[in-house]
């Protein structure tokens, strides 16, 4: 984005001081050409950049100018990341930093970037948890940012899946925001572990400072994670036919192994049905998937999970028929007969 780069040209020159154009093209990965444009662009804008000629010359600011990009506490640079996320930002007692941090920056910005960053604002939103599901509960979640951020020794209590509940003291290394649900990766024992934030029922600083690993890289670290976690629960491949509906559900209900699935779909019979293999976990999870996708999909192997789908649908069907189904009156059964 324009706004963004200009931003980032002004920011070089007023941090580094007189820089040339490949230098400049090479810092914002652009071409020459394009440095000079934007030089144009800022100068339009009102900020004053000079031209030196000769072998040391190259762009810089007016002496003494400087943009009014200052004031910043930690706690609002800090929230920068989250400007376009307030929802996040509110969690993590960040919200009101956000704001202020956007007000300064508007007022620090040229007449013309303040107007591309409103237009930003009133077109893009950021919405992060799922759809038709309330955000989980995050009490303890500001303490385990505290603890993030200064590097501080936490003390939990941790509600495992199996309902057990674990007292631990954990080394905050960061949190990650994943469909609307926050994770704590922690190191613990030795190595790095991930903790859902919503089932902490007790969190607190244990005292003293903690070494981060050297060259821990959050980011790398919960991809690779998250490529372990999906490998291990998806160990199995269904093959299923599916109705055009039914391809239009799949992605919704499984998500990125449903999307990859359609990918490489068959072709479609003369009714539009296809036959895609599908990555799913063990056989009770994939039933109740698959259930989910009703009448526009049919369980073509292996067969043990087209029996286990079988017998849930006859399971369904009998406590249907069964005797706790309300029975029709008389006469309402004669009115629907005639």
């Amino acid at each position: 984005m324009r706004a963004d780069r200009l931003l980032s040209l002004l920011l070089l020159l007023q941090n580094r001081g007189r820089m040339t154009a490949p230098e400049l093209a090479a810092e914002l990965e652009v071409s020459v050409r394009t440095v000079y444009r934007d030089i144009e662009a800022l100068g339009a804008s009102g900020v004053p950049v000079c031209a030196d000629r000769g072998p040391a010359g190259g762009f810089r600011l007016m002496d003494g100018y400087r943009t009014r990009l200052t004031g910043l506490t930690d706690a609002e640079a800090g929230s920068l990341f989250l400007a376009g996320a307030p929802g996040p930002a509110r969690d993590l007692g960040l919200g009101g930093a956000v704001a202020t941090a956007r007000l300064k920056l508007e007022a620090a910005l040229p007449a013309a970037l303040a107007d591309r960053a409103r237009l930003v604002q009133d077109r893009f939103h950021l919405d992060a948890p799922a759809w038709f599901r309330d955000a989980d509960p995050v009490p303890h979640l500001a303490v385990v940012a505290r603890a993030v951020w200064e590097q501080r020794v936490l003390r939990v209590e941790y509600r495992r899946w199996s309902g057990e509940v674990r007292a631990r003291e954990l080394h905050p290394l960061g949190l990650v925001l994943k469909g609307g649900i926050w994770y704590l990766v922690a190191a613990a024992e030795g190595s790095a572990r991930t903790y859902r934030v919503s089932r902490l029922l007790a969190a607190e600083e244990a005292g003293g400072t903690f070494e981060r690993p050297a060259g821990f890289d959050l980011a790398a670290h919960w991809e690779e994670s998250s490529r372990r976690l999906e490998a291990a629960l998806h160990q199995g491949v269904a093959r299923l036919r599916l109705s055009p509906r039914g391809q239009r559900l799949l992605p919704m209900q499984c998500g990125a192994p449903g999307a990859r699935a359609l990918e490489g779909a068959g072709a479609a019979d003369g009714d539009g049905w296809v036959e895609v293999e599908l990555s799913v976990e063990s056989q009770a999870v994939a039933v109740g998937d698959l259930l989910r996708l009703g009448v526009e999909a049919e369980v073509l192997g292996p067969p043990e999970l087209r029996a286990a789908v079988a017998r849930a649908v006859e399971s369904l069907a009998d406590r249907y028929r069964g005797a706790g189904a309300p029975q029709a009156a008389p006469e309402a059964a004669k009115n629907t007969r005639t």
